[in-house]
C-alpha cells in the first residue's frame, strides 16, 4: 500500500452482496449467464475490479502523503505534466481515461514528484467528474502541502461519450481549477498554462 492511503476499500465491501448483485445486473440485462462460459467468474473478478483498483482512491488521506515532505525557500513553480489517470464516471459507472497536469507554487515545502502522482491517483480512483478532480488536487496542494498557489488540468477522453448515445469519437474533455493565489492571479495561472504549452483558451 503506498504511502498517504489506508487499507483499501475492499476490506468494507460486502462481496457477496456485491457479486449477486452483478450476477443479477447480468442476468437482468439478458446477458448469456450460464451458457457462456467466458462469464463464469465475472461477478467475482468485477467486484475485485472495482474495490482493490477502482475505488481504491477513498482509502488515501492527502495530510499522510505529504507528512515527509521537504523544507524549500524555492518560490519558483513545480510543474508535473503528463500522469496519466483513469477514472469512473459517476453517472454511467463508464471510465474517463487521459492525463493530469499539476502545478504548485510551494510555501515553506515541496513534495517529492511520487507524492503528487499519488494525491492524483487518489482523487481519479473513484466515482468523480473531472471538474472535482481538478478542483479537489489543487485544493489538496495548498490545504496539506501548505503550497501558496496550486492548478491542475485533467484531460480526458470520456467513454460515456464516445462510445454511447452519438458516439463522439475523439473527443476529449479538459477540466482546469486553481487554488491559492492562483485563484485571483491571472499570471500564475498564466505562467502554468504556458508550461503545459496551451493558452488561456484551454482553462474550464
Amino acid at each position: 500500500m503506498a504511502a498517504g492511503y489506508d487499507e483499501a476499500p475492499m476490506s468494507t465491501t460486502d462481496h457477496d452482496a456485491a457479486r449477486r448483485a452483478v450476477q443479477a445486473f447480468l442476468v437482468a440485462i439478458g446477458a448469456p449467464v450460464g451458457t457462456d462460459p467466458e462469464l463464469e467468474g465475472t461477478p467475482e473478478r468485477v467486484v475485485e475490479a472495482w474495490s482493490k483498483d477502482f475505488l481504491s482512491g477513498y482509502a488515501m488521506d492527502p495530510a499522510r502523503l505529504f507528512r515527509d515532505a521537504t523544507q524549500s525557500s524555492s518560490p519558483a513553480v513545480v510543474v508535473l505534466r503528463g500522469i496519466e489517470a483513469t477514472t469512473m464516471c459517476p453517472h454511467h459507472l463508464l471510465p474517463a481515461s487521459g492525463r493530469v497536469h499539476v502545478g504548485y507554487w510551494p510555501g515553506a515545502k515541496v513534495a517529492g514528484f511520487g507524492a503528487v502522482a499519488a494525491l492524483v491517483d487518489g482523487s481519479t480512483r473513484r466515482l468523480a467528474l473531472q471538474e472535482d478532480i481538478a478542483r479537489n488536487v489543487a485544493a489538496a496542494l495548498v490545504e496539506h502541502l501548505g503550497a501558496t498557489a496550486a492548478a491542475c488540468m485533467v484531460d480526458l477522453v470520456p467513454t460515456c461519450a464516445t462510445t454511447r448515445g452519438e458516439r463522439r469519437h475523439g473527443l476529449r474533455a479538459v477540466a482546469t481549477a486553481y487554488a491559492g493565489r492562483a485563484e485571483h492571479e491571472p499570471a500564475l495561472r498564466a505562467e502554468f498554462l504556458a508550461m503545459l504549452g496551451v493558452t488561456g483558451a484551454g482553462e474550464r
